[in-house]
């Protein structure tokens, strides 16, 4: 494991950020815009995003990149900015952490389909291969190859990504199945584990998807098949549309009140995804603080 990651697993659990979408959203982020690009035309409120996450006690921030592969980014007509937009998703986020926090650089999905012939493996390794060298160039501490659902797509995205040299995450979504456990591909945690390992991966994990709850389960199997902490980002319940709008019904507190059984679940690296807030995170310190 990198030297970056068996350091911080002596200082478990360690917090991490929320949701990014909605943040910008707050910001002014209009639906439809590419969230990546305003890395370019609108930094200071991406940097506002991170510096609320670190005000809020994340001690690992992700970078405004989720989306910034050169084959989503072409779908609004950006794939030549690809390189500018993760350089400075990398410097936005550093800019707001300072000393005070790590910097782990966000690499999603491409929304293309393999099994559908949309793209095919070389693509996706150049994709993510340029992404990912433009983000150690920039100067990320690490990599979060985040919110995949084909196992064959998260492998070359963590490959490209431990071909840098940095630590790396690799988290699926796992919302499929009777019982909740499987990605949408069928594939399950001990899969996943294996063959993200193999690909480079440190820590494996969990985003998206599922509720706090309904991670608790996947994380232990995440524990056992790993033998090291996991990384959960869960989001905050399931949404519900509300008056055209997506609201999720989970409170911060309720969230946090399921962090001592996470944790012992083997989760070490804990934050939210979709619905969470700086808000979330005051209350999962809190709640951290008050069980050790």
């Amino acid at each position: 494991m990198h030297p970056l990651l068996e350091q911080l697993i002596n200082e478990l659990p360690v917090l991490l950020d929320g949701a990014w979408g909605t943040e910008l959203q707050a910001h002014g982020l209009q639906s439809g815009e590419c969230p990546d690009e305003w890395n370019l035309s609108h930094p200071d409120q991406v940097e506002a995003v991170a510096r609320r996450y670190l005000n809020a006690g994340s001690r690992i921030i992700l970078t405004n990149t989720f989306g910034a592969n050169p084959i989503r980014l072409g779908e609004f007509g950006l794939a030549d900015k690809a390189l500018e937009i993760n350089h400075q998703g990398v410097l936005i986020s550093k800019a707001a952490a300072a000393d005070n926090a790590l910097v782990f650089a966000s690499i999603g999905p491409t929304g293309k389909l393999l099994m559908m012939g949309n793209v095919n493996e070389a693509d996706l390794a150049d994709a993510y291969s340029k992404q990912a060298e433009t983000m150690v160039e920039a100067g990320a501490d690490a990599i979060v190859v985040e919110t995949m659902s084909d196992l064959t797509e998260a492998t070359i995205a963590v490959t490209s990504a431990h071909a840098t040299g940095l630590p790396v995450v690799a988290c699926m979504v796992y919302d499929s199945g009777k019982d909740k456990d499987r990605t949408m591909m069928g594939v399950s945690p001990e899969q996943a584990t294996d063959e993200l390992r193999n690909a480079g991966a440190d820590i494996v994990g969990a985003n998206c998807g599922l509720g706090i709850e309904n991670y608790i389960p996947v994380s232990n199997r995440l524990h056992k098949a790993s033998g090291n902490p996991v990384w959960i980002k869960p989001n905050a319940g399931m949404p519900e549309i509300v008056d055209g709008q997506v609201i999720y019904g989970t409170t911060p507190e309720l969230f946090s009140s399921h962090l001592p059984d996470l944790v012992k679940a083997g989760a070490g690296f804990i934050g939210g995804c979709c619905g969470t807030s700086p808000e979330f995170i005051k209350a999962m310190k809190k709640k951290l603080t008050e069980t050790k």
